[in-house]
């Protein structure tokens, strides 16, 4: 995922008093897989315990991207070594034969949670 290039954006809306909202883009991936036909898309918020490790190892059927929102997580997919994701950092996983590894708490002492919107090709399923 890439963070090197974050835009920020103002809009302009000449009806309402206040400053306009301000949007940053925070990670993008080129090239990144497209959904699985008929997908459903999902967003999902993970609160992880301290020292949580996570899900076990898994498969999803499409792309998942996530965001940090506390904490920090330990990151892994096959063929990639484990990174830590902090608050305000992105993540992305292709879905498909890739192997999801870790998605732990990388806190001892400390509450981590993630958002990750997720486009399955199993409508209703939780991978």
């Amino acid at each position: 995922m890439n963070t090197d290039h974050a835009h920020a954006h103002q809009l302009e809306n000449p009806d309402k008093s206040g400053p306009p909202p301000k949007i940053d883009v925070v990670a993008t991936v080129p090239g990144a897989p497209p959904a699985p036909d008929g997908a459903e898309a999902m967003t999902i918020l993970v609160t992880l315990p301290p020292n949580s490790p996570g899900a076990p190892p898994h498969r999803h059927s499409g792309p998942a991207y996530g965001y940090v929102i506390k904490g920090a997580i330990n990151f892994e997919l096959e063929g990639e070594p484990v990174r830590v994701v902090r608050a305000g950092e992105a993540f992305w996983e292709p879905g498909g034969d890739v192997i999801h590894y870790q998605d732990g708490n990388h806190l001892a002492d400390e509450e981590s949670a993630f958002v990750v919107i997720r486009c399955s090709a199993r409508p209703g399923s939780r991978c």
